[in-house]
């Protein structure tokens, strides 16, 4: 029913920027958020950035803050993630995921998935 499907990922060298996309589909609400999440090689899966219904809040991890921008295109449901100066430790598959709410949550609080685009940046 509800679909997220990422892309964009590709391997990149340090320094190189990337967007990924998060194209979403059957969900009927108005109001929800939508979050990207990363896990790296040997780590747990981390929050990177989130954005809520209508950007009413925007949310950054300090690992990402300044170098990432969250934005979202409602009309063609759509969230997109800008990384820019991309350095070795981004590397990771990128998820994003959906909460159906107005706002952010944890991990444990989103209701549905993608299934990941892969970021690698080397040299």
């Amino acid at each position: 029913q509800v679909q997220l499907v990422e892309s964009g990922g590709a391997l990149v060298q340090p320094g190189d920027s990337l967007r990924l996309s998060c194209a979403a589909s059957g969900f009927t609400s108005d109001y929800y958020a939508i979050g990207w999440f990363r896990q790296a090689p040997g780590k747990e899966r981390e929050g990177i950035s989130c954005i809520s219904s209508s950007d009413v809040t925007t949310y950054y991890a300090d690992s990402v803050r300044d170098r990432f921008t969250i934005s979202r295109d409602n009309a063609k449901n759509t969230v997109h993630l800008q990384m820019n100066s991309l350095k070795p430790e981004d590397t990771a598959v990128y998820y994003c995921a959906l909460r159906d709410s107005w706002y952010c949550g944890a991990q444990d609080d989103m209701h549905y998935w993608g299934k990941g685009t892969l970021v690698t940046v080397s040299s």
